[in-house]
């Protein structure tokens, strides 16, 4: 049987070790949930024509194309910096709240700088409350959008049975189903940042006493 101070020195090695290699993953996926998010923000994919629909087109948070009838040419406005040019406020709202979904994520990137100066334990966790929060701004997003289905722009490309919550003829896409798909990311990678938080937390200290055969022996950590 090994020593009480070698065992206590291999479990500790161990142990951060595979913490180690859990937060490598974990910053890996965040920084890949990142630019999921922007792409799901700037792309103008979330709902779109199909072969029923009176004009072809698409429409995004902002940015939207419909087709002319006269010459089959999609006409393209909306932009992030012109709330005019967006035709709902249902859309302005969602956007509002996807972009703030966008930047709580990057922040939490940007986080990751913290670990050379203070406690891994506490990055962690601050990093888990801001994917939470990111994680809610995005549902809050994805659940105010189809409310601005009903908008004069909308049915002129999806036809007159559009309304709040009813697309008509036309279909979701991409972009959209990834936005829904991000949540579920986003609390994954909350939930094991509070994991790995909480897991620093239970790491030996530097210096730790091991009793062994009615002595304490010091062990130092590494």
């Amino acid at each position: 049987m090994l020593p009480a101070q070698e065992a206590a020195k291999i479990y500790h090695t161990n142990y951060v070790r595979n913490a180690r290699a859990v937060g490598v993953m974990w910053q890996v996926f965040t920084i890949t949930f990142a630019v999921i998010t922007v792409v799901v923000f700037i792309q103008p994919y979330w709902i779109g024509d199909s072969v029923n629909t009176p004009q072809a087109g698409y429409f995004g948070l902002f940015h939207y194309c419909i087709g002319n009838a006269l010459t089959s040419e999609l006409t393209c406005k909306g932009s992030a910096l012109d709330f005019g040019s967006i035709p709902s406020g249902a859309f302005k709202t969602a956007m509002f709240f996807v972009g703030i979904s966008m930047l709580l994520i990057v922040g939490s990137i940007v986080c990751f700088s913290l670990f050379f100066f203070c406690n891994a334990g506490s990055v962690y966790k601050i990093c888990a409350w801001m994917q939470l929060a990111s994680s809610t701004c995005m549902v809050i997003g994805c659940m105010i959008y189809p409310d601005g289905w009903d908008s004069e722009e909308v049915k002129r490309m999806c036809g007159q049975r559009t309304d709040k919550y009813t697309l008509g003829n036309c279909t979701v896409r991409w972009a959209y189903i990834l936005a829904i798909i991000s949540i579920m990311d986003s609390l994954i990678l909350s939930f094991l940042a509070f994991s790995l938080g909480s897991r620093q937390d239970k790491l030996l200290p530097e210096d730790f006493q091991v009793e062994e055969k009615g002595t304490l022996t010091t062990v130092q950590a590494r």
